[in-house]
């Protein structure tokens, strides 16, 4: 999905700053920034500028901790590239990079003047927190059919992002830390690209969907922005707890729990200084372990899950939405080859538990395929997924403007490799409405679907400029079907919640 960078490649290009007379600044291509001049890339439809530090690199002394002002440059700033990947390991269609010095981020505005300012969509990626990458969305069909202003944003991830130790200050959450400097950096710098900082929506989608949920419960994310879009990460997001058979857990984790788990990394250190000697490639071998951002920290006090049931969050217009078939993805990773219906009670009974997997056998019904994988996922659809989001809407509802979605296109083409054979297809797995918002070179739509695009491009567009995408309650998603979504009962949200 992001761009691929070489460590030589993406370091060059991370301090590349070229004297060029700021008279050249005519067509638009380069505009100053608080701490000084870029120059980006001027089309017909867009004006893009990549790789504009947002922070001070987090390396040495600043490993693990809160994002430092960047530093300011004399003369002009390539920006005509895109930011690196920071630090991961291989992951779903992702490469990995061994970048610490990521904290950049990337524009796209429409290329013709306005006279009034423009809303402004800062965009944060997905990829389970400890993957993916800014450079990987090609925000131009949301910028210049929107007449708005889109930033893509990197953060730390994984053992670089969400770490602990005892005695850490900001322990598992200087991932959402990034975020927020971001955030702050638009607001300085809004203006200067044709942005509206009073009209900022926070939006990402999957791991980005949760960290807008974190924000929306961060204290010191208040007046960042001023409206926010939730894909398929819902606050109470749920995943399997390992200490019960069948049981779940909300997606955060108390600080002191992953403060425990960082002491017990095999690394070799007995303490904070010699951990932040390491060499990125040392560190790379915890970092699937630090997937899961810490409440308990400043930078989020509390569970975004108990902050919407509280009423802790910040009240803004909010649009939060999933795909109809997120599990399919997941499924087919978990289970990469056929499971026989005959084995259904036994395997829903392993994932479930004994006595809710017998209850899900009677409400999801085989239909005859001969592979049960699909009655699976739609369980685990409804569960994790589907259930938590309609929780979402109806709890930050009573507070503030909540509208939603349900991406039901049944004929998505795959973004991801070397996927396995599914049965009925994968239909709206997770992640499949990205390539309708953001363009994906090399990938075939339909005719049906880029009026879909069209459709959605629009509305997110209406969402950032007046907090209405342009229907009420949860709208159902699909090329030439698109209509009211029945979504509660579609998505078995009474069985559900009365478990």
């Amino acid at each position: 999905m992001a761009r691929m960078f070489t460590v030589a490649a993406a370091a060059a290009m991370a301090f590349a700053v070229v004297q060029v007379p700021l008279a050249h600044a005519g067509d638009g291509s380069v505009v100053r920034t608080d701490k000084g001049a870029v120059r980006g890339t001027v089309t017909q439809q867009v004006r893009t500028f990549g790789n504009i530090p947002f922070a001070a690199p987090p390396v040495g002394e600043n490993r693990w901790r809160d994002p430092r002002p960047a530093a300011a440059w004399q003369g002009v700033r390539d920006a005509t590239g895109v930011s690196p990947r920071c630090a991961q390991t291989e992951g779903l269609g992702e490469a990995g990079s061994e970048i610490e010095d990521c904290l950049y981020l990337n524009v796209t505005t429409p290329a013709a003047k306005s006279r009034a300012a423009r809303p402004v969509l800062v965009w944060i990626h997905g990829g389970g927190f400890t993957n993916g990458s800014a450079a990987g969305y090609d925000a131009r069909w949301l910028a210049a059919k929107n007449d708005a202003v889109v930033v893509t944003v990197n953060y730390r991830l994984g053992v670089f992002g969400f770490f602990g130790y005892p005695g850490l200050p900001g322990s598992g959450a200087f991932g959402l830390a990034d975020q927020q400097a971001a955030l702050k950096w638009v607001q300085r710098n809004a203006r200067a690209f044709g942005g509206d900082p009073r009209n900022v929506t926070v939006a990402g989608e999957s791991a980005g969907g949760l960290s807008v949920c974190a924000q929306l419960a961060s204290p010191r994310a208040a007046g960042l922005f001023a409206k926010a879009i939730v894909q398929s990460g819902p606050c109470g997001l749920s995943v399997p707890d390992p200490d019960v058979q069948g049981g779940l857990e909300t997606f955060w984790r108390p600080r002191a729990d992953v403060e425990k788990d960082g002491a017990a990394q095999p690394l070799g250190c007995a303490d904070l200084a010699c951990l932040r000697k390491l060499a990125p490639s040392a560190l790379l071998a915890s970092h699937t372990v630090f997937g899961q951002p810490a409440f308990d920290t400043a930078v989020l006090p509390i569970s975004p899950y108990v902050a919407q049931s509280t009423g802790r969050t910040h009240r803004v217009p909010t649009l939060v939405g999933t795909t109809h078939d997120e599990m399919t993805l997941y499924a087919g990773l978990i289970y990469p080859t056929a499971i026989l219906d005959r084995d259904y009670a036994k395997k829903a009974g392993e994932v479930f538990g004994p006595e809710l997997g017998a209850q899900v056998v009677a409400r999801y019904p085989l239909n005859g395929n001969g592979d049960m994988r699909d009655e699976l996922a739609a369980a685990l659809t409804d569960r994790s997924w589907a259930c938590p989001a309609h929780e979402t809407r109806q709890q930050l509802g009573r507070r503030m403007p909540v509208t939603g979605y349900d991406f039901a296109e049944p004929d998505m083409p795959m973004i991801f490799p070397g996927m396995p054979e599914f049965p009925g297809g994968y239909r709206a797995y997770h992640a499949s409405e990205l390539p309708l918002l953001f363009e994906f070179p090399g990938l075939a739509l339909t005719a049906g679907q880029r009026e879909l695009s069209e459709q959605m491009v629009t509305a997110w567009g209406r969402f950032a400029r007046t907090g209405d995408p342009g229907w009420r309650g949860v709208r159902s998603l699909a090329a030439g079907a698109s209509g009211p979504a029945d979504f509660v009962n579609d998505h078995k949200c009474g069985f559900w919640g009365s478990l």
